[in-house]
């Protein structure tokens, strides 16, 4: 009996022995298969960037119209006579000089005209001068008694009569002279040739163009601004002569205003001269003039600063960071801007003077990320 019993608490202790190891090595399985809690990620850093407050700065308030380009001295050249074209001198481009001969019209008739009335004024000399000695001879007569008043009045009369008949064939004889300069063209001035549409031999009329002769040291820009800026326009605004890259050729003022309204245009016609020095320009030239109206403080910003998306101007300022952490944070901002001016846009909205534009390192920002300003 009492082996029985020692036997059974025997077994009963290896059960619970079992039991227990059991819920050991269940709970070991379970304590392993357990994945650690993932560490917290580090914080990002700020990215040093330069930056630029946003200023006030004188803006133009300007508009840009086409304009022509016209020289003060422009000739169309064209005959006085009728004839044939014999000789051409110049050529298209050539520089002249005033007075040069350009072209040469056949004057062999005129030269003939000029001979014949050269010898009707011999003729007309002649009997000038017999008539002259001759009124000397009568009046020498009349104070002698010879002959009678009524005598010499007539030879007085017939002196005066050759004398004005002779003065009037001189006359038509420079008359005639004077015609025949008109066979050769000259330049009215120092100037450059332009096209010669004609040929030797070419029959030519006082309707022909022969070609032009331009001074382009004396140029003018045509400017038609509109009557809605009549309020505006006065002497003396600021025009600058654009090339096609948009670049500055010449800077000028209005120096002329019509008091007339163009009716077909409905504009206003204004002259700005063109400095000598500009090389570029030349006679009936389109160009682009800007005229600026008014000049106003505004907010401007670096042009280095404008990042496009999609045609949409933006531009990152530094922020305070969100959370009231401390710290700076890139926000990006869209803005409306102007025309440039210098290496600088005119903002006109999105952005307040003291806003603090990124500068630097605009392709390597997002929106929130950490910066630390340099500027």
């Amino acid at each position: 009996m009492s082996q029985a019993s020692e036997a059974l608490r025997t077994i009963a202790r290896g059960a619970r022995l079992g039991v227990t190891l059991g819920v050991g090595l269940v709970a070991l399985t379970l304590s392993g298969c357990k994945k650690p809690a993932p560490a917290a990620p580090p914080a990002m850093q700020a990215t040093p960037v330069q930056v630029a407050p946003v200023t006030l700065n004188p803006v133009p308030n300007s508009d840009t119209y086409v304009a022509t380009i016209k020289s003060r001295r422009s000739s169309t050249m064209q005959p006085q006579v009728d004839g044939n074209l014999t000789r051409i001198f110049v050529h298209s481009g050539e520089a002249v000089k005033a007075g040069q001969v350009l072209m040469q019209i056949d004057p062999l008739k005129q030269v003939a005209t000029v001979q014949s009335q050269q010898g009707t004024e011999a003729q007309k000399k002649a009997l000038y001068l017999y008539n002259q000695v001759e009124v000397e001879r009568q009046k020498k007569l009349y104070e002698a008694g010879v002959t009678s008043k009524q005598s010499y009045d007539q030879e007085v009369q017939a002196f005066e009569n050759a004398k004005a008949d002779y003065e009037s064939s001189v006359a038509l004889t420079g008359t005639q002279k004077e015609q025949l300069k008109y066979y050769q063209i000259r330049a009215p001035f120092a100037g450059v040739v332009g096209d010669i549409p004609v040929h030797l031999g070419d029959y030519v009329s006082p309707t022909t163009v022969l070609t032009t002769v331009d001074e382009n040291a004396d140029l003018e820009a045509y400017i038609y601004l509109p009557t809605e800026r009549t309020s505006q326009v006065r002497m003396g605004l600021p025009v600058e002569i654009l090339g096609n890259d948009g670049s500055v050729l010449v800077k000028s003022a209005i120096n002329f205003l019509s008091p007339q309204v163009d009716n077909g245009l409905q504009s206003i016609l204004a002259k700005a001269p063109i400095p000598r020095t500009a090389q570029t320009l030349r006679n009936e030239q389109l160009v682009n003039a800007k005229v600026t109206w008014s000049t106003a403080p505004a907010p401007t910003v670096p042009v280095l600063a404008v990042v496009r998306v999609g045609g949409q101007p933006f531009v990152f300022v530094a922020a305070p960071a969100p959370g009231g952490k401390g710290g700076f944070a890139a926000h990006q901002v869209a803005v409306t801007l102007g025309d440039t001016v210098g290496n600088t846009y005119p903002v006109l909205s999105g952005l307040k003077p003291g806003d603090k534009v990124i500068l630097s390192g605009l392709q390597f920002l997002q929106e929130g990320a950490p910066v630390q300003p340099l500027g």
